[in-house]
C-alpha cells in the first residue's frame, strides 16, 4: 500500500522499529526486492558504529549504491565532497558548519531523481547514522509529501539519546508511519521449523524459550540441531554475541554484568556492576529481553551466557567477578553465590574470604554440589594460612574429592600423612586419613599412623580413647589384620564410648562392625535401618557410606536380603538424584550382592557393571572385590564362563586379600574353577577364605559359605569324608545367615546320604531356601529332589518338581542348571518303569516331537515359536495334536520322555 501511494506522488517515510535481530534488515530487503520489480530505483545504506564519526558517511553509500544517470551522479557526488570538506574544515575550526546550501542541493538532486523514477532510500540500523547524513535524511523528509519517495529506516525499539529529537522531529511528519517488528510467537516458531528447517515443531517451544522468537537466534539454533542436536557457541552463541554487539556499548556492558552475576543480586548490584545509572540499566535490561537474550534478569540458554563470558577479555573477566564477590558480600549474599565469584576471579585477597569459601564448601557438600566444594577449599588453601589450618582444608578437600573420584583424592594422602606426623592434624582427620590410606591399599603407611594415634591416647576415658574404641572396632571387621583390639568370639564385650562430640558416622560404622563381628546381625536390624534411614543427616561425615555398606552388609547376613534390597534401590534412587558417583558405585555394588542371593543373576551382572562403570577401577582400591567378586559369581552362575575368565585375570590390589573385601572376590573365582572343573584351585580359594576368617575371628560374621563351598570341591575330587567333615562342622556353628547356610549343608548332606535320608534333608533345605527368597539355590536342590522322586518311582512327582526346578533355573538365567535339567531328564526318563505308555509318543510326527520336546521342559508357545522359526499359531496346533495322540489334557502331564534329541551332559553338583 505504502509503494502505491509513492508511485502516485504521496511522499512517504517508515520507521521500522523493534528489538535487535528481529528481522528488520530482512524485512526491508524482501520489501526492497518486490519494489524493484516494480520498477523502483533503490538506494541503500548501511551505518555502522566504526563510521559514525564520519562526515556523509550514510549519504556517501546511498549515492553510490545504484547506477544514476551520469549528471545528476556527478552532482550528488560533488555536494557530498562539498559537505565533507566543509564539516572538516569547521572540526578544525572548532565551529558548527555551514552545510544549508549542500542540504539543499542534495534535497533536490534527489526529487529529480524521482521525477525520473520512483525511489525506495533504505537506511538500516538508523542508531549508527552519521549526524550530518541524518540532518540531510530530515532536511529531505520535510519536501517528501509530493514526491515519488519512499524512506525506509530501520532502528532499535529505543533510539540512543543523541538522535531522540530528530525521532521527534520524524514523529511531527504527517506523512510519517511505523512499524513495529516484533519477535515470532510460538506458533510462528512451528512455521519456520516446518518451512524452513526440516525439524519437528515439537521443538518449537524449546527453541521459543531459547530465543524470544529472535529470528537471527532461531536460524543459529535450528542449524545446530540439525547438526549437532543442541545448541553450540560457535553457532547460537555467536548469534547471540551478533545482537548483543548491535547495540550500544552501554548495554554491552548490562549484558557482561548479567552474565557475571548470573541472576545474583539485586538490580542494584547489577547497576553498580555495569557502572551505569539504574535507570539506564533497567531500559537496557528491557532491549535485551525485548531481543531475545534475557528472561527474567537472566540468559535465556546457558550457551548464550557462557559465550558472553568468553566474549570478556580475561582481566576483564576476573575483575568483574572480583568487584561481583566484593559487592554481593556486602548485601549478604549466600556463601555459596560468593564462593563462586572469588574462585573466578581466583580472590583470597579480602580478609573474609577464607571464611567464605570454607562456609560455602559445607554448604556445597551438603547441597551435593561436589565440584564447588573442591573449588571453594582448593583456593582457601592457598590463602596465606598457619601450617594447621592448611592440613585441615586439604583434609576435607581430600573428602570432597573423594565423593567424586577417590583416585583423584589419592594425591591429598601423602602431605596429609606429613602433616600428622608433625602433630597439624585433628584427630578425626587422622582417622579418616588412616581410613583413606587403607582404602588404596597402603596398609604400611596406615599402620605407622595407626601406631602414632594409639600412643597419643592416654587416658581411657576421654573423647580420643572413644575414638579410637571405634577405629579399632571398624578395623575389626573390615581391616583385621590391623586391629589390635580384637573382641572375643562370645560373650559380651565393653560398649563403645559415646560422647556428645563424637562424630555419628564413625559411631554408627563402629557399631555395625561390632555386631557383625560378633555374629549378631540379628539384633541390630533395627539399628542398621535407623542408620539407612538418617544417612542424609550424616552425609557430610567422611563415614555416611561406610556405615550405610556395613548396615546393608548386616541386614544382609541377617536374611533380611528384601528389606536390604529395598533399602539399596532407594538409596541407589538418591545418589543419582544427587549426582554422586561414588556412592552410587557402592550401593550398586551392595546391590549387585543381594540379587547374587536372591537368584537374579542378570540383575546382579548389571548392578556389578555399573558399580564398575560409575567408579573406576583404579578409585575402588581394596573394595573392589565387593562388585568384582559379585559380577564374576553371576557371570559363572549364568555359563558365561569366557566372561568369567577374563574378570578372575584381571588385577587386583595385593592389600585386598587382607581385608574382608578380598573374601567375596575368593569366593567368587572359588566357584568359577568349580564351575570350569578346575576343582583343587577352587578348594584352594574355598579354604583360604576359611583360614582368613578364622585367623580374623570372623567366623561368627557368616560373610562367606566357605565349608558348604569347600565341601562340595571335595565332593567333585571323591573325598567323600571330608565334605562330609565340613558340612557337619557347617550346621555346628551358630552362623547368622541361618537359612541360607543349613540349608546348603543339608543340600550337600542328601547328597552325601543314603537314599532314604535324601528327601527329608532336601525338603527341608528348599523350605530354607524359599524363606531366604534364593531362586537360585532352590533351583539346585529341585534338580536333586527331582532325582530323588524318580529313583523312589513316583514320576508324576518327579516331573512336577522338574518343571518348577527348570522354571526356577530360567527366571535365574542359570544356563549351567538348565543344561544340567536336560541331562538329568534323560537319565531319569530312561529309568522309568515299563508301564510307561510310549506308543502314543512314538506316533508323533518329526515336528510335533520338537514343539513337544520344548513344551514339556517349560518354553512358552511364542519361544518354541521363535526356536523352531514357526508361527505361535502352528504351535499351538502341534500341541493339540500331541495332546489328542498322548491322551492328555495339559502339558503338565506331557512325559518327560519327549525330547528331541540327547542333551549334552554338565553335571554340577
Amino acid at each position: 500500500m505504502l509503494l502505491n501511494e509513492t508511485l502516485v506522488r504521496k511522499g512517504q517515510v517508515v520507521l521500522l522499529d523493534g528489538p535487535a535481530a528481529s528481522g528488520k534488515t530482512e524485512l526491508l530487503r524482501v520489501f526492497a526486492e518486490q519494489a524493484q520489480k516494480s520498477g523502483v530505483l533503490f538506494l541503500s545504506a548501511l551505518c555502522s558504529r566504526s563510521e559514525r564519526e564520519l562526515p556523509f558517511g550514510v549519504l556517501s553509500q546511498l549515492v553510490h549504491s545504484a547506477v544514476l544517470p551520469a549528471d545528476l551522479q556527478a552532482r550528488l557526488v560533488r555536494l557530498v565532497d562539498e559537505g565533507v570538506a566543509e564539516a572538516l574544515a569547521a572540526r578544525s575550526r572548532s565551529e558548527p558548519p555551514e552545510l544549508g546550501q549542500v542540504f539543499h542541493g542534495l534535497s533536490l538532486a534527489l526529487l529529480e531523481l524521482a521525477a525520473l523514477d520512483p525511489l525506495l532510500i533504505g537506511v538500516d540500523d538508523l542508531r549508527h547514522v552519521d549526524a550530518l547524513s541524518l540532518q540531510c535524511l530530515l532536511y529531505l523528509v520535510r519536501r517528501l509529501r509530493s514526491a515519488r519517495i519512499l524512506a525506509v529506516l530501520t532502528d532499535d525499539t529505543d533510539p540512543v539519546p543523541s538522535q531522540r529529537p530528530y525521532g521527534a522531529e520524524l514523529l511531527r511528519q504527517p506523512h510519517f508511519r511505523r512499524i513495529r517488528v516484533a519477535p515470532l510467537s510460538e506458533r510462528g516458531v512451528v512455521r519456520l521449523l516446518e518451512q524452513r528447517a526440516d525439524l519437528p515443531a515439537e521443538l518449537a517451544p524449546e527453541f521459543h524459550a531459547a530465543t524470544g522468537g529472535n529470528p537471527l537466534l532461531l536460524a543459529s539454533l535450528a542449524e545446530d540441531h540439525r547438526e549437532l542436536g543442541t545448541a553450540r557457541p560457535e553457532g547460537y552463541g555467536l548469534a547471540v554475541l551478533s545482537c548483543l554487539h548491535r547495540g550500544d556499548p552501554v548495554r554491552t556492558r548490562v549484558a557482561r554484568a548479567v552474565a557475571v552475576l548470573g541472576g545474583d543480586g539485586s538490580p542494584a548490584t547489577l547497576a553498580e556492576l555495569a557502572g551505569a545509572d539504574p535507570d539506564v540499566v533497567r531500559q537496557s535490561c528491557a532491549a535485551l529481553t525485548a531481543a531475545g537474550l534475557l528472561d527474567t534478569g537472566v540468559f535465556r540458554h546457558p550457551v548464550a551466557r557462557q559465550a558472553v563470558l568468553d566474549d570478556l577479555p580475561p582481566d576483564e573477566r576476573i575483575e568483574l567477578h572480583r568487584r561481583a564477590a566484593r559487592l554481593l558480600q556486602e548485601v549478604g549474599a549466600s556463601a555459596m553465590t560468593v564462593a563462586h565469584h572469588l574462585i573466578e576471579a581466583g580472590d583470597v585477597q579480602p580478609p573474609w574470604a577464607v571464611t567464605v569459601l570454607l562456609e560455602a564448601a559445607e554448604q556445597a557438600l551438603l547441597s551435593d554440589r561436589m565440584e564447588l566444594a573442591a573449588d571453594s577449599l582448593r583456593l582457601a588453601h592457598r590463602a596465606s594460612l598457619g601450617d594447621e589450618d592448611r592440613a585441615a582444608i586439604r583434609a576435607r578437600l581430600a573428602y570432597a574429592e573423594w565423593q567424586v573420584n577417590p583416585a583423584a583424592a589419592a594425591e591429598h594422602l601423602a602431605p596429609l600423612a606429613a602433616a600428622m606426623r608433625a602433630d597439624q592434624l585433628d584427630r578425626r582427620d587422622c582417622i579418616v586419613l588412616i581410613r583413606q590410606l587403607l582404602w588404596h591399599g597402603r596398609a604400611d603407611e596406615a599402620m605407622d599412623l595407626l601406631d602414632r594415634l594409639r600412643a597419643s591416647v592416654r587416658e581411657q576415658h576421654t573423647e580420643a580413647a572413644a575414638e579410637l574404641r571405634h577405629t579399632e572396632l571398624w578395623l575389626t571387621s573390615v581391616h583385621p589384620p590391623l586391629a589390635s583390639r580384637r573382641p572375643p568370639a562370645q560373650g559380651g564385650s565393653p560398649p563403645a564410648l559415646v560422647t556428645p562430640r563424637a562424630d555419628p558416622g564413625l559411631q554408627s560404622t563402629a557399631m555395625l562392625a561390632d555386631v557383625l563381628a560378633r555374629g549378631r546381625s540379628h539384633e541390630a536390624v533395627e539399628r542398621a535401618e535407623g542408620v539407612l534411614r538418617d544417612i542424609d543427616l550424616n552425609r557430610s561425615t567422611s563415614w555416611a557410606e561406610e556405615s550405610a555398606m556395613l548396615a546393608l552388609l548386616v541386614l544382609i547376613t541377617a536374611g533380611q536380603a528384601k528389606s536390604a534390597a529395598d533399602w539399596c534401590d532407594r538409596l541407589l534412587g538418591a545418589a543419582e538424584h544427587r549426582r554422586a558417583p561414588v556412592w552410587r558405585a557402592m550401593f550398586a555394588s551392595a546391590r549387585a550382592t543381594i540379587a547374587v542371593r536372591q537368584g537374579e543373576l542378570a540383575a546382579a551382572a548389571e548392578h556389578a557393571e555399573l558399580a564398575l562403570t560409575q567408579m573406576a577401577r583404579k578409585s575402588w582400591g581394596v573394595a573392589i572385590g565387593l562388585p568384582l567378586g559379585s559380577l564374576i559369581l553371576a557371570k559363572t552362575r549364568m555359563g558365561r564362563f569366557e566372561e568369567a575368565a577374563q574378570l578372575v585375570t584381571y588385577t587386583v590390589p595385593e592389600a585386598m586379600f587382607q581385608s574382608r573385601y578380598g573374601l567375596p572376590y575368593l569366593y567368587a573365582r572359588g566357584n568359577y574353577y568349580l564351575a570350569t572343573n578346575h576343582h583343587h584351585a577352587a578348594l584352594a580359594d574355598f579354604l583360604s577364605c576359611g583360614e582368613l576368617t578364622q585367623r580374623w575371628r570372623l567366623e561368627l560374621a557368616g560373610l562367606v559359605p566357605w565349608r558348604t563351598s569347600a565341601a562340595e570341591a571335595w565332593l567333585r575330587l571323591g573325598n567323600l569324608e571330608q565334605a562330609r567333615l565340613l558340612v557337619h562342622d557347617q550346621l555346628a556353628q551358630p552362623g547368622t545367615d541361618g537359612f541360607r547356610t543349613r540349608g546348603a549343608s543339608l543340600r550337600l548332606l542328601a547328597a552325601l546320604s543314603p537314599s532314604p535320608r535324601r528327601l527329608p534333608l532336601l525338603t527341608e533345605a528348599l523350605e530354607l531356601f524359599e524363606s531366604a527368597g534364593d531362586c537360585y539355590e532352590q533351583a539346585r536342590v529341585l534338580v536333586d529332589l527331582s532325582r530323588v522322586h524318580y529313583e523312589a518311582d513316583d514320576k508324576r512327582r518327579a516331573r512336577k518338581v522338574f518343571r518348577r526346578a527348570w522354571h526356577l533355573a530360567k527366571v535365574c538365567d542359570a544356563q549351567p542348571l538348565c543344561a544340567e535339567l536336560l541331562s538329568a531328564s534323560s537319565d531319569l526318563s530312561t529309568g522309568a518303569s515299563a508301564g510307561e505308555d510310549t506308543a502314543g509318543i512314538t506316533s508323533l510326527t518329526s515336528s510335533e516331537r520338537r514343539v513337544a520336546a520344548l513344551a514339556v521342559i517349560g518354553y512358552t508357545n511364542r519361544e518354541i515359536a521363535g526356536k523352531l522359526h514357526i508361527t505361535a499359531s502352528t504351535v499351538e496346533q502341534h500341541l493339540t495334536r500331541v495332546y489328542r495322540k498322548l491322551n492328555v489334557k495339559r502339558r503338565n502331564d506331557l512325559p518327560l520322555d519327549l525330547r528331541a534329541e540327547p542333551a549334552p551332559r554338565i553335571r554340577l553338583a
